[in-house]
């Protein structure tokens, strides 16, 4: 009998501790510590992943699980959004509004055909990563369809055609349909996957007495063949993979709302991880090992829901906001500094009364320290535990005249708070990013009103204000982040009316600013935010009514991040955090003690302790 030597080209260690990433699967090991024999195992399962944009069903998909592409459906039904593995921006506009459509391609090349209006269309869009243009037409209308492949080489199969079932399969060059061979069995409301001469048709709607089939049937590039039947029928479910031999089934209705995960591998469907949420009418893109799985419907309305698939021997945690211990005073309209979830500063604001409260965070509890020298809401800040700023602010009962807190800027050194240089302008609830001796602070709200918002900005050197070129969006009590020569500012109260919520942002460059990619929905008191220009995040807000939408940015366009646990506007922030993983916010309108910290996703080995039985 051959040794794991022999097997492996290795001998079995014996260890104190587990490998953390230079183990493979397979490899095994003896832990002393624990007294047991250890291997790293394949595992196969779903995680929670950033919503979609707009809740939808009778969606279709296509795309890798980093270039994926969704559209169509219900709730939105010529929206597009793209996702880049992290989360979901907003793209171009279908030309034609439908739903129960098919289509592929990654988010640079999509591909959508068919679907219902209704009524059912025969037409083809091309995708180009920006905007969609009209291609071929399919040889007849068609919706409740299936297809794969890629723009330039797509399969249509199955579907309804007035007055029935289809069996008829279209294959797509890039220009123009012909027709191919065709299914064994007609039907409707199938799954689909892989390319178009390697490709796979599962499960669908056929007609009574039995209606929900778990037929398969695979193409070669010509014609169907019967392969190895579901474990499970449904219908209207999603589908992943490359090749008839490798793929991914999961969700859809049995009849009822169903969360089973099959894969294909050639010949047998095998189970494996449930979905977490049971839906039909989702859409699905990726490989068998790596896939998405958005929207659809479960008993309620339409879901924005999106989980990925991992078969790996690494186990995947998804990033997601928790919460941390509870502010000891509870506000709204509170400054915010810091870098990570055990250096974060919160001070001023207000419930009732208005507070010069300072805290600070240690990663688990907050500590009262000394006090900010202004009793005032809705202030400015940036920079860290032992160099922060604050700037100006509004004591409302000063508010019919332009309250003399406002041009107030003040230091912090980790312990104590000291005067700094006077703000050139009349302006509360400005935005502010940097350092304490490199900062830019944009837009504020100016009493008495008219004008009411600004759209000036001005640099800070540690000690004096130097104004700045200005903004082209009038703004207050809005996001910003990143450095004085690279910072970005969305959202906030906008003209022409003073609390008119916006979805514009800009960047700043040290010296210009111009204009970025939209935020994901018109938001304001968005003041839960910070990181880079580059990566930067942007948590709740108000839109009009608080939110618990979470953003972000990659300094050209707004992807959506795992929401938050509880809608929050005008919260305080750790602004000059460099990686999401030191994301955190506090207080707020609605839960006005809480605090939530963001944990990025993270990947370790699936580590198993061998047993005999």
């Amino acid at each position: 009998m051959a040794t794991y030597r022999e097997l492996h080209g290795k001998a079995v260690k014996t260890v104190t501790t587990n490998p953390t990433d230079d183990a493979a699967e397979g490899q095994i090991w003896f832990n002393s510590t624990d007294n047991t024999f250890k291997s790293i195992v394949a595992s196969e399962a779903w995680a929670s992943a950033a919503p979609l944009n707009a809740a939808r069903r009778g969606l279709a998909a296509g795309g890798t699980s980093t270039t994926g592409l969704a559209f169509a459906g219900t709730g939105d039904t010529d929206a597009t959004e793209e996702y880049n593995g992290s989360g979901w921006s907003i793209g171009g506009n279908l030309t034609q509004v439908r739903i129960s459509t098919a289509g592929c391609g990654p988010n640079s090349a999509g591909l959508c055909f068919g679907g219902n209006i209704p009524p059912v269309t025969n037409a083809t869009e091309h995708y180009n990563g920006t905007s969609w243009t009209n291609g071929g037409a399919l040889a007849a209308a068609v919706g409740y369809l299936s297809g794969c492949g890629t723009q330039t080489a797509g399969l249509a199969f199955g579907g309804d055609v007035a007055p029935g079932i289809q069996t008829k399969t279209q294959e797509y060059n890039g220009s123009s349909w012909s027709e191919g061979g065709a299914l064994s069995t007609g039907r409707s409301q199938l799954g689909g996957a892989g390319i178009q001469t390697s490709a796979l048709g599962f499960g669908g709607y056929i007609s009574s007495p039995t209606p929900v089939t778990a037929a398969t049937e695979e193409y070669n590039g010509s014609s169907w063949t019967t392969g190895g039947s579901m474990n499970t029928g449904r219908l209207l479910m999603g589908g992943s993979g490359t090749s008839s031999s490798s793929a991914l089934a999961f969700g859809g209705l049995e009849p009822s709302n169903s969360t089973k995960t099959e894969k294909y591998d050639g010949t047998t469907w095998s189970e494996t991880g449930d979905m977490a949420t049971a839906r039909g009418r989702l859409g699905g893109f990726g490989s068998q090992t790596s896939a998405v799985a958005c929207g659809g419907k479960a008993d309620g309305p339409a879901l924005s829901n999106t989980e990925e698939f991992t078969a790996s021997a690494q186990l995947v945690t998804a990033g997601a906001w928790s919460s941390g211990g509870n502010l000891n005073t509870a506000r709204s309209g509170l400054g915010g500094f810091g870098e990570s979830h055990s250096t974060a500063v919160a001070f001023a604001g207000r419930d009732t009364p208005i507070y010069q409260v300072t805290e600070e965070y240690n990663g688990s509890t907050w500590t009262s320290v000394n006090n900010y020298p202004q009793t005032v809401v809705n202030v400015g800040a940036t920079g860290t535990l032992t160099a922060g700023l604050g700037l100006g602010g509004l004591n409302p009962p000063s508010i019919p005249s332009f309250p003399t807190t406002g041009r107030v800027t003040a230091h912090y050194d980790g312990t104590d708070w000291t005067a700094g240089g006077t703000y050139v302008y009349d302006a509360w609830g400005t935005g502010m990013a940097g350092t304490q001796t490199a900062a830019i602070a944009s837009g504020g709200h100016n009493y008495p009103m008219p004008p009411g918002n600004r759209n000036n900005s001005a640099e800070y050197n540690g000690s004096a204000w130097t104004s700045g070129n200005t903004m082209s969006q009038v703004r207050a009590i809005f996001a910003t982040g990143g450095s004085q020569t690279a910072s970005f500012a969305c959202g906030g109260r906008s003209s022409p009316g003073v609390e008119d919520p916006t979805n514009a942002t800009e960047e700043y460059d040290g010296t210009n600013w111009t204009s970025g990619g939209n935020y994901l929905v018109s938001v304001k008191e968005n003041t839960g935010a910070g990181g880079p220009q580059t990566a930067g995040y942007n948590a709740g807000g108000s839109a009009p009514s608080s939110t618990a939408i979470t953003g972000s940015y990659d300094g050209t366009a707004w992807s959506t991040a795992p929401s938050l646990p509880a809608a929050q506007n005008t919260s305080g922030s750790t602004t000059n955090n460099t990686s999401p993983a030191g994301a955190m916010i506090f207080g707020g309108g609605e839960d006005k003690d809480g605090t939530y910290e963001f944990t990025a996703e993270s990947t370790s080995l699936n580590v198993k302790t061998l047993t005999q039985s």
